[in-house]
């Protein structure tokens, strides 16, 4: 099993050398594809990449989609009733994991805040996005559902960091345990 820092040193090579045009996409977009168990390890090693791609001339961009499901659920209108509503049933996983789940997704909120980010940095050759926490999706969403919707807007390299297994070329299972997801649209290291 290859280890997550020779993934990463392919993945590199692989953004360096750039995408071809395929019957899929010829947008930037990557996935560094790691075993859940291996989660940890991929954020303590998280520093370390950033200063290897500040080292060799990229400049770095994060967007944690941990911290913005956070922001999103801080401001959303239904917070108090979210919070009554646990107080009073906290078992109740279903009908609350929908109610986030929609607040997430309504009006595109998570998709759009991706979709600010990468115009934001169109023009901007020398940059690389990290997308990192995609785990917090679970149980919500999976990134897929976000990605598609944003075809033709990724204009610097994205590496999706990917907790969940490969199961063939172009397919993976979040998490290792969500059924699969075809992804024909990127480039897919490790897993």
């Amino acid at each position: 099993m290859a280890s997550l820092k020779a993934d990463f040193d392919e993945l590199i090579r692989r953004i360096e050398t750039g995408r071809e045009f395929a019957h899929a996409s010829f947008e930037p977009i990557f996935y560094l594809v790691f075993p859940p168990s291996e989660l940890l390890e991929a954020k303590r090693l998280m520093p370390a990449w950033r200063s290897k791609l500040t080292n060799a001339g990229w400049q770095v961009e994060t967007f944690s989609i941990a911290e913005q499901i956070a922001d999103i659920f801080q401001k959303a209108p239904l917070r108090k009733v979210w919070m009554e509503a646990d107080r009073k049933a906290p078992l109740v996983w279903e009908r609350t994991n929908a109610s986030l789940a929609n607040a997430l997704t309504a009006q595109g909120r998570l998709q759009s805040r991706l979709d600010e980010r990468l115009s934001a940095l169109e023009g901007r050759p020398s940059t690389i996005m990290l997308v990192t926490d995609l785990e917090a999706l679970h149980p919500y969403m999976r990134i897929g559902a976000i990605e598609a919707q944003l075809q033709g807007k990724f204009h610097v390299p994205t590496v999706f960091f990917y907790p969940g297994t490969r199961t063939g070329k172009t397919r993976l299972r979040f998490l290792g345990f969500y059924p699969e997801d075809g992804n024909y649209r990127s480039v897919h290291v490790g897993g």
